[in-house]
């Protein structure tokens, strides 16, 4: 299935119809094949369809609705310096890539990174760096960021990730016990400290420390 005109329209009133408005937000998800982070011949029939797909190593693409509208709670500006915590198929990524100034992004399993990365050299998405890495501890190298989107649930937004967030900076997270109880979280770096906001429901794999055995 190709992301043809038709199917670029439907796309596109799903994801409005679910509250992604942003029109920044739209133009990268329109210009972004999600058919491309897929493999061949597995779920590709439904790569437009507004729902989470397996991918290797046990994780998910997440479905388009949620990846707008955590782009969109993130306020992306065209100079930000963004760190995406796990990587999965690179979705996410390339989205964020059309939006910011560069795109750091980590996940612990090597071959989704390698696949990532191949994807991103075949778009010719140049601005995004990929590292095999534990992304609960962020990039330390690489900080301050002043966006971070993190697509793993964490129990708490993640200490070290907070530590690597610029004044003024922006970091969207599912927080959460269990994969049954999950929230959608914004928190605001500001001088004095940090503001939460929660947004909505959500469901993500875990984040867990660690490297992945692939």
């Amino acid at each position: 299935m190709s992301f043809d005109a038709e199917n670029k329209m439907q796309f596109l009133f799903a994801l409005r119809s679910k509250g992604v408005t942003d029109s920044t937000v739209l133009n990268a998800m329109e210009r972004i094949d999600r058919g491309a982070f897929i493999q061949e011949g597995l779920f590709t029939d439904r790569a437009y369809e507004d729902m989470p797909l397996p991918i290797a190593c046990g994780q998910t693409i997440s479905q388009p609705s949620v990846v707008g509208l955590m782009t969109q709670a993130a306020q992306i500006q065209p100079r930000d310096k963004v760190l995406e915590v796990g990587t999965g198929s690179g979705y996410q990524a390339a989205i964020l890539s059309l939006l910011a100034r560069r795109v750091y992004t980590v996940d612990r399993h090597r071959r989704l990174v390698q696949a990532a990365r191949a994807v991103f050299e075949a778009m010719d998405l140049t601005n995004i760096t990929a590292f095999t890495a534990d992304g609960s501890h962020g990039l330390p190298d690489q900080a301050p960021f002043d966006r971070i989107v993190v697509t793993a649930a964490a129990e708490d937004p993640p200490g070290p990730l907070l530590a690597q967030l610029k004044i003024g900076g922006i970091m969207v997270v599912p927080v959460g016990q269990s994969d049954a109880v999950q929230s959608l979280i914004r928190v605001t770096r500001h001088e004095s400290g940090f503001e939460y906001d929660e947004l909505r429901p959500v469901r993500f794999v875990p984040l867990v420390e660690g490297l992945g055995k692939d």
